[in-house]
């Protein structure tokens, strides 16, 4: 189990009562403004604004929200202020952690996560310092609800372009290389299969253990980077034991 997989579950288990919806939307606003801005404001021919739109409207973002980040983006006002940027860097216990950022100011972004790092003993590292510990991958998460057939729906995933599939707590997890990802979801939607998330994803090549303190004191290291306005998506190396899981969610 991929580290991001893992912790992707973590974050569903929790709910969205933790986070503050203006927050989420804010999150939201600026990927559809960068993505708008960097494939063109029709989604029928920009697979990330396509992808954008899709989480804005499972997290009841309300359509005139929608309307107006990509139209902001389209007359090159938000989304034209706004960097991406990927900030690496070791946790607790070594651990590797990767955070996506998209900000409108590149000092504060920076002086934000540095912060976290130092405050949860780890540090900020250098551009590519655990990059190469990570693969790009698609990812489609499909509930497994139901008389769904697992069996059935991997054996089309995989005739779809899908590259491994694994089934953890009551999902099924699809992997594909990331230009297969709309194409393989798609084939899912016809076929009537629940998809609860598709992204565009960061998934480790080999995982990591940790102690209990360390792999908890990572979690909440994940937590708050998560909690800044400016980053998007974080990811780690770390395998997460059941036990570790139960502990942090209690």
């Amino acid at each position: 189990m991929s580290g991001h997989s893992k912790w992707a579950q973590i974050k569903r288990q929790k709910g969205a009562a933790d986070h503050k919806r203006g927050q989420v939307f804010t999150k939201l606003g600026r990927e559809l403004s960068i993505a708008a801005r960097e494939g063109g404001p029709d989604s029928a021919g920009n697979p990330r604004l396509r992808l954008a739109i899709q989480h804005a409207r499972e997290n009841n973002m309300p359509l005139e929200n929608i309307e107006r980040a990509i139209k902001k983006a389209s007359e090159r006002s938000e989304g034209a202020a706004l960097e991406e940027i990927v900030y690496e860097g070791y946790g607790p216990g070594g651990a590797a952690v990767m955070v996506e950022v998209l900000t409108d100011n590149r000092n504060r972004a920076a002086a934000e996560v540095r912060n976290l790092f130092t405050r949860a003993g780890g540090s900020l590292g250098e551009s590519g310092c655990v990059a190469w510990l990570f693969d790009q991958r698609g990812l489609v998460t499909v509930e497994l609800k139901g008389k769904l057939d697992q069996d059935q729906v991997a054996l089309e995933a995989i005739d779809s372009g899908a590259e491994d599939v694994e089934v953890a707590d009551g999902t099924l997890e699809v992997y594909t290389d990331p230009t297969n990802l709309e194409k393989v979801r798609q084939r899912l939607e016809q076929l009537h299969v629940p998809v609860a998330n598709y992204e565009i994803s960061r998934m480790a090549k080999t995982d990591v253990q940790l102690d209990e303190k360390e792999a908890l004191s990572v979690l909440r290291l994940l937590d708050k980077l998560e909690e800044l306005d400016d980053v998007q998506r974080v990811y780690t190396n770390v395998d997460f034991s059941p036990a570790v899981v139960e502990k942090y969610q209690g």
